[in-house]
């Protein structure tokens, strides 16, 4: 019944968001003498306000026309790589001929649209040429369709990275850290040349038992089927998903505005102020800022209960427990993925060391393949978005990424420059150069059949 009232809610505001608009004509009329007034401003401005908080927002555009390579403005094409039932991958084409390492953004499949990530794809678009999981609305995908759990998370990920081809580097931005880290342990243990020539996580919760938050404490107290009961709820019409059970986005913005409820107050009243001073570039960051917080999707309810259950109360990735379908996730089999991890100091969502936690687990990975940067006075969202992503983050992902690139990388170069030197010693021992002996065979690539996430586009 949840999200019938979350619908009757919404309808039963249509005759004061009308009036709104009603207020909005007659206070904008240039012949209305009460528009010069500041009463009328202040009047425009709440009206204003009130028609962003109860309106039902859809998935926002990406708005990334441009970017600069070289010192040059380069066009960037957005199109679908990949269609999926749940998932598409997108790319980011630059019309551009330079030869940028290949890499996947993975969003987070947490209530958001893949645009929260626009901060993200933009910093990286310049050096990269960028793919991104764009996820679909559930409510959206009718109930005849695949269910969606973990394992299919799972199944996506590296099915995208078995397109991408080897030498593909990628990103996983907080919740998908999980699913990230265990594909690369799958393709690890079969040993798939496709695997990932780096891993980057950002703010992501690989063992949740380090300094707990709230977040984590909420997923602790109650058993798996308090979350099903009480969160997850029936799609209703007209909504082509009508019947599916899903983690209604309504209910992730609730939890995510109630946690820091007095700083979005004071935000809003910034914003009235500002409108009422006419301060539009100031108005601008605020709007642009909560069009796209407030935009939300729907989550398949198993892929949102396994999450939980896996993820934050079994803690089974750093316990060795986790499987994806019938293979064992395995991350001490990582040793050619090089592997990055970033937090930020003042996350409350995801609490420092949950993501270093990944460098621990990943024991036979050697320690020249791993990286670890503790972002001082940045939040949950400042680690991928905003100046500090920008100025300090996003520039040492970007260096990390070159050193481990599988074909121009300085790791490659220095491998390369040893084997060179070893096998000059042996050519001299034996008679011979290195060069006068037969080259190795050439490697394939290992693929294995991922279950549902293996099917045919739809």
């Amino acid at each position: 019944m949840l999200y019938y009232m979350h619908e009757m809610q919404h309808y039963a505001l249509m005759p004061v968001r009308a009036f709104g608009d009603m207020l909005k004509f007659a206070l904008t009329n240039p012949m209305n003498p009460l528009s010069h007034t500041p009463m009328a401003k202040q009047i425009l401005s709440a009206t204003e306000i009130f028609e962003r908080i109860t309106r039902q927002y859809t998935k926002p555009e990406w708005r990334l026309p441009t970017t600069i390579i070289d010192g040059k403005e380069v066009a960037v094409t957005e199109e679908v790589a990949v269609k999926r039932t749940y998932c598409h991958l997108t790319h980011f084409k630059r019309d551009t001929d330079r030869k940028d390492p290949k890499l996947l953004i993975v969003a987070p499949l947490s209530g958001h649209f893949a645009t929260l990530l626009r901060g993200t794809v933009e910093a990286m678009l310049p050096n990269h040429d960028v793919y991104i999981t764009d996820w679909q609305d559930c409510r959206f995908i009718p109930v005849q369709a695949d269910r969606f759990n973990l394992s299919d998370f799972i199944d996506y990920l590296i099915d995208f990275m078995h397109f991408l081809g080897p030498n593909t580097h990628a990103i996983a931005v907080c919740q998908p850290s999980v699913p990230l880290l265990a594909a690369v342990s799958v393709m690890s243990t079969w040993g798939d040349l496709c695997s990932p020539a780096s891993a980057t996580l950002i703010g992501g919760p690989i063992d949740t038992r380090a300094n707990p938050t709230a977040v984590n404490k909420l997923a602790q107290e109650h058993p798996i089927e308090w979350f099903e009961e009480n969160v997850c709820d029936t799609v209703p019409p007209p909504y082509p998903g009508m019947g599916r059970k899903v983690y209604p986005g309504f209910v992730q913005l609730t939890n995510f505005i109630s946690m820091n409820l007095e700083k979005h107050k004071e935000s809003m009243n910034q914003l009235f102020e500002h409108l009422v001073r006419g301060d539009e570039e100031e108005a601008e960051k605020k709007t642009s800022f909560y069009d796209e917080y407030l935009s939300v999707m729907d989550l398949p309810a198993e892929f949102y209960l396994q999450t939980v259950k896996t993820v934050f109360q079994d803690h089974a990735l750093p316990k060795g427990e986790m499987t994806a379908r019938w293979q064992p996730v395995e991350p001490h089999r990582i040793t050619r993925t090089a592997l990055f991890c970033v937090e930020g100091e003042l996350d409350d969502i995801c609490g420092v060391g949950q993501t270093k936690a990944a460098l621990e687990i990943t024991r036979n990975l050697p320690s020249e393949m791993k990286a670890y940067r503790l972002q001082m006075g940045a939040g949950h969202y400042g680690v991928f978005n905003g100046g500090k992503w920008r100025r300090e983050i996003a520039p040492q992902i970007s260096k990390f990424i070159r050193e481990h690139d599988r074909e121009s990388g300085t790791l490659r170069q220095k491998l390369v420059a040893v084997k060179e030197f070893a096998g000059d010693r042996r050519g001299a021992r034996s008679g011979g150069s290195a060069a006068d002996r037969a080259p190795a065979k050439p490697a394939t690539v290992v693929t294995k059949a991922t279950g549902n996430g293996g099917k045919a586009a739809e």
